[in-house]
């Protein structure tokens, strides 16, 4: 409810207000630069391919692409530690993240240039290329983000940031199907890459992270090797942290293997582009800005563990809602239903999950952590969508297929509610003002 103070002037909900903080506002920005990277390579570079009349099995192999965001852990340390030429005088965060920026908008210029049609390859090397920026441009919001926020803004920051992150995925990957429908894909990658600009612009308005601790300096023969290994070892010297890395290597393996095959589903059902834009872009947005609502309120209400199990089990469900629609075909308002319900439990386990992954991370080593983290939680998925989802899809048909993803997120959901059971959880956590908020 809103309150008045002493002047007689309406104040917002105690419940808003931390919204519109400094920290979580740019936090969203971040996030929308984030996110647009993941759609240039992603679902729009799928719909490309898919129109170009490249044969599935070449379609999903792109999606190897992403792997190189599962490598960013192998050089995530040079951010925490490798100091930038000229840039470098503005503070560590923000010399990697101007930089970082320009990468990312050179490569997808470049990519938005290739012809599939006529060079795959080409397309394939521009795409690893946007991939590696993306990865690295990824590492530094993270981290930014991370220490920019107080431990009580930690929940709230991360909702903010997948906001970001939906804002700027969608509205890319709708730009560039609306660009190439009216003009081309060369024009719709160009316009899409000025996407970098909010990143740039909070580097320039919050300036270097006020929590961010500088490792401590090693020297000699062991300084590039400590660098590397310093980060991991405090990880796994903490109590059940070997767990923790399994579940979340394996969480994500059945969203991954749905979310990624999708566009695939969506061009076989002969829906259009149009209506792509508006159901899969348009309303899947608008379910996802709902899904992140719903997960803010369940971090709160419920804690983070209750939160986070109960968001694995929605996103395991979900996969159901795509077989259905298989099985039914073209349809608009199964459609709308499935990734209504997809992009809400989405939602909810952006916020929570993320949560927690900020969480384990020790903020002296905060970029290369959490970039191990955030690559573990993908990795298998999408390595294994990249070589033989294609392949099962031509094999057991759409419609086994996604039961078969259902059935694959079980273990993640199982191995969590037993950590919780145990204790692990807390125990992993590395900050404990942030595990007495959680």
């Amino acid at each position: 409810m809103t309150t008045t103070d002493p002047n007689g002037s309406t104040r917002l909900p105690a419940s808003i207000r931390p919204y519109l903080e400094r920290s979580p506002i740019g936090a969203l920005l971040l996030g929308i630069s984030s996110g647009f990277p993941y759609a240039m390579i992603g679902a729009t570079l799928t719909t490309r391919l898919a129109q170009d009349g490249i044969d599935k099995r070449s379609v999903t192999a792109f999606s190897l692409a992403f792997l190189v965001y599962n490598l960013k852990f192998l050089w995530a340390p040079a951010v925490d530690r490798l100091r930038l030429p000229l840039l470098g005088r503005f503070g560590q965060r923000r010399s990697w993240l101007w930089f970082s920026a320009a990468a990312v908008a050179a490569s997808v210029a470049w990519l938005g240039l290739a012809d599939p049609s006529a060079s795959l390859e080409a397309a394939a090397v521009a795409a690893v290329l946007v991939g590696v920026a993306g990865a690295t441009f990824d590492i530094v919001i993270d981290a930014y983000r991370i220490e920019i926020l107080p431990p009580r803004l930690l929940g709230i920051g991360s909702g903010m940031s997948q906001y970001g992150w939906r804002i700027g995925s969608v509205c890319a990957g709708a730009l560039a199907l609306l660009v190439a429908g009216r003009w081309n894909w060369h024009a719709a990658y160009l316009l899409c890459a000025l996407f970098v600009l909010p990143a740039v612009f909070v580097g320039f308005w919050l300036g270097e992270p006020a929590r961010h601790r500088e490792p401590v300096p090693v020297k000699g023969m062991g300084a590039a090797l400590s660098s590397v290994v310093g980060p991991l070892m405090e990880f796994f010297q903490r109590s059940g942290t070997w767990l923790v890395l399994l579940f979340v290597l394996i969480h994500k393996i059945g969203d991954t293997l749905a979310n990624l095959t999708v566009r695939l589903l969506l061009n076989d059902l002969h829906f259009s582009n149009e209506e792509i834009a508006t159901y899969d872009v348009g309303f899947g947005f608008i379910a996802y800005l709902v899904g992140i609502f719903i997960g803010g309120m369940l971090y709160v209400r419920l804690g983070m563990k209750r939160a986070v199990l109960l968001s694995l089990v929605l996103m395991a469900v979900s996969n159901v809602s795509f077989a259905v629609l298989a099985h039914i075909g073209h349809s608009d308002g199964m459609l709308a239903f499935t990734i209504g319900f997809e992009n809400v439990a989405s939602g909810i386990g952006g916020v929570v999950v993320v949560a927690y992954l900020s969480a384990l991370c020790n903020l002296s080593y905060t970029a290369a952590q959490y970039a191990l983290l955030s690559a573990a939680a993908s990795v298998v998925g999408r390595l294994v969508t990249g070589t033989t989802a294609g392949a099962l899809i031509e094999g057991m048909g759409y419609v086994n297929f996604y039961l078969m993803t259902t059935l694959v997120a079980l273990p993640g959901v199982i191995l969590f509610a037993w950590m919780m059971r145990r204790g692990l959880v807390d125990q992993a956590i590395a900050e404990v003002d942030v595990r007495a908020t959680a």
